[in-house]
């Protein structure tokens, strides 16, 4: 089962991602600006490199998990970029969530330098990711996504081939867009609950088993003590960030734009999410959104 697999992109998602591949028995060599993640996966079995220049040229499987398309551009373009100095036959697997348009390109550009690319961004959040549940949706050749399937499926659950380049990418932007709207009508049914005094845990689990039932209010549930490992019960730390919700919610706007689609809740829920950032709470998780509502 030993592989060679270098993992760029070691924040809040992709340590817990490279930390599976490593327990599954792949020789993991990670790389991140942030020292204390890379020391985080050689401490559970993974390795550091001193150049990624010579990291990249040695893997045979890069996954990639970094913010947002420019940063995916900035490591794949270019004389040090990995299209550039990865060799032949090299597998990449890039687990961000970008502009499904970037990644129809770089997966064009991958192909004809005889290197298989595919989009694979993921859903199921933090604890998904350490669990090793998390969704993926693929989007690549037939033949690219048999072979990250091996790799992905040590760090996912449930495992989709969506289709050609920017597949994937245009599913996670289609369940981001729902997500971020999901989230903002659970946590006004919720501030409506508590204003008329009902108990937060009892609306909750009134609403979990009726009609109005979601997965932000049972797994991400916005209003603090109502769900003991929600990110609104530890100070919405640790979480799905709002800045990053922000960036996904922009990417659905965008993408109706170019492909004259009306998403009407989609540009709303980003029009918000883009005032609770602006207010200075951007680096916490997206459920946040619920105390701004509250004021």
């Amino acid at each position: 089962m030993s592989s060679d697999v270098l993992f760029i992109g070691l924040g809040n998602m992709g340590l817990h991602m490279a930390k599976n591949l490593a327990k599954a028995g792949y020789v993991v060599t990670g790389f991140d600006l942030v020292q204390a993640s890379v020391d985080s996966l050689v401490a559970s079995g993974g390795q550091s490199t001193k150049s990624l220049a010579d990291a990249i040229k040695a893997a045979s499987t890069i996954v990639t998990m970094l913010p947002a398309s420019q940063h995916v551009q900035a490591v794949c373009l270019g004389e040090t970029g990995l299209l550039t100095l990865a060799k032949p036959g090299t597998l990449i697997i890039d687990s961000s969530t970008i502009a499904p348009e970037v990644s129809r390109d770089l997966g064009k550009l991958a192909e004809s330098k005889g290197i298989t690319m595919v989009d694979a961004p993921v859903s199921g959040g933090t604890f998904g990711a350490e669990a090793g549940t998390l969704t993926f949706m693929v989007g690549g050749t037939a033949e690219g996504f048999a072979r990250a399937k091996p790799y992905i499926e040590k760090m996912g659950k449930a495992i989709y081939h969506a289709g050609g380049y920017g597949s994937g990418q245009t599913v996670k932007v289609c369940n981001n867009m729902l997500l971020g709207i999901t989230m903002i009508a659970t946590a006004e049914a919720l501030q409506l609950g508590i204003a008329n005094g009902l108990d937060p845990k009892v609306l909750t689990e009134i609403i979990s088993k009726s009609s109005g039932s979601n997965w932000a209010l049972i797994n991400g549930n916005p209003c603090p003590g109502v769900k003991e490992d929600s990110a609104a019960s530890r100070g919405y730390t640790g979480g799905f960030g709002t800045d990053l919700m922000l960036k996904d919610l922009g990417l659905a706007v965008e993408n109706a734009l170019s492909t004259k689609t009306t998403v009407t809740l989609g540009a709303t829920a980003r029009n918000l999410f883009d005032i609770h950032s602006k207010s200075g709470h951007g680096g916490l998780d997206y459920a946040s959104i619920f105390k701004m509502l509250q004021k």
